[in-house]
């Protein structure tokens, strides 16, 4: 099957509200860019689209009804991916290596500044049965996986916070980010209670923005791109999803998504064949929880690893360079995307003050969020 690389990216900078523009503005602004940088000539050239949303969020369905307009998609084959970026991405890589396809654009965005009912609207995707009638917040389902997860690992509450420290301390050089900060352990452990043992510095904040990335076969992305970026294994996975029957000591979606995409791109230690990770950080447990599922750390080291410095940018594994949900911000079902960026940065050499020493291999990670336990796995390389 032919190989498939990024040639193209374009985004807007995420902010926590965008009153002044509509998610079509951004979604158009970050096309613009995107085909600029892949140096298309017209839209015309592009052969397929995907654009990833959930329809109970974006508050419209049949959504990709609503985004040819602005990505010069009338009358191309589209369709809408209810689901992260990283699945919208595995998608466009079946589109082209099926040979029908040579160039494919996917498009995600949040506008999260205009949903006002937030916890409600994912209340919706718990058992409407057994769960929904309980009437609780649905994040108190991550208190729980993360007081099970502590109790079965023997991870610390001081180990998750270090998480949120280093993420956010990494987002200070990221011009991206919306909530960098210089933090202690103790000051994330002491701010107020949420979902226990969850506290609020330890849950990623909303943000706005748009990302536009185009995909093209091997034979168009070497003349298209000088640093093209080859996506080396996909893969996707969603477990149980109830409450009820899943297996709340393993992250399965993480480990099979990994596994897959594993044996893609030859990858057999993920470790020493991995130069840097990007995994969804949405709260301070699930970077540690996402590590040791993907085999990176064994159960129940991965917080150590944390805590001596191995997940800093000069460690031995860096993990969420660009600081991740909990440092930049959490793009909804483009947050997945906001892991892509950061690896295309750092793989073409683009990442200013944050850029990694090593960079030819990385992995992306990406997770549905509550309360579901849906996943993806991305490989890239410069190679």
């Amino acid at each position: 099957m032919t190989k498939v690389a990024i040639v193209g990216l374009g985004y807007t900078p995420p902010r926590p509200l965008t009153p002044d523009v509509s998610y079509k503005e951004m979604i158009y602004e970050a096309a613009v860019k995107s085909y600029h940088d892949a140096n298309l000539d017209s839209h015309r050239d592009i052969d397929g689209f995907v654009t990833c949303a959930e329809d109970l969020i974006e508050g419209t369905s049949i959504f990709d009804e609503y985004t040819p307009d602005q990505l010069g998609a009338v009358q191309k084959p589209m369709h809408t991916i209810t689901g992260d970026t990283l699945h919208g991405l595995a998608a466009a890589v079946m589109n082209i290596q099926t040979g029908l396809m040579d160039i494919v654009v996917v498009e995600s965005h949040s506008k999260a500044s205009n949903i006002k009912t937030y916890p409600h609207i994912i209340n919706y995707a718990t058992d409407p049965i057994l769960n929904r009638p309980l009437n609780f917040h649905p994040h108190t389902i991550a208190g729980l996986e993360m007081q099970n997860f502590l109790s079965h690992t023997k991870t610390t509450l001081e180990q998750c916070a270090a998480v949120v420290v280093k993420n956010k301390k990494n987002a200070l050089k990221n011009d991206l980010s919306c909530y960098g900060a210089r933090l202690t352990t103790r000051e994330v452990l002491d701010s107020p209670l949420t979902f226990s043992p969850l506290t609020q510095l330890q849950m990623a904040d909303h943000i706005d923005g748009a990302i536009v990335f185009v995909l093209a076969s091997q034979k168009i992305a070497k003349k298209l791109s000088k640093k093209p970026i080859w996506i080396k294994g996909c893969g996707w996975i969603s477990d149980s999803p109830t409450l009820e029957t899943r297996n709340w000591n393993v992250c399965e979606y993480a480990r099979l998504s990994a596994k897959m995409a594993y044996k893609q791109a030859k990858i057999k230690n993920p470790k020493t064949q991995i130069d840097f990770f990007e995994v969804d950080d949405t709260f301070s447990y699930k970077e540690l929880q996402h590590l040791e599922a993907i085999g990176v750390y064994k159960e129940g080291t991965a917080g150590r690893a944390c805590l001596n410095g191995d997940l800093d940018p000069d460690g031995k594994t860096p993990v969420n360079v660009s600081g991740g949900c909990l440092g930049v911000g959490s793009l909804l079902e483009a947050s997945g995307a906001l892991r892509t960026l950061e690896i295309i940065k750092q793989l073409r050499g683009e990442a200013g003050p944050r850029q990694l020493k090593k960079a030819n291999t990385a992995l992306a990670l990406s997770w549905r969020g509550i309360p579901s336990t849906s996943g993806a796995t991305i490989i890239f390389s410069r190679k």
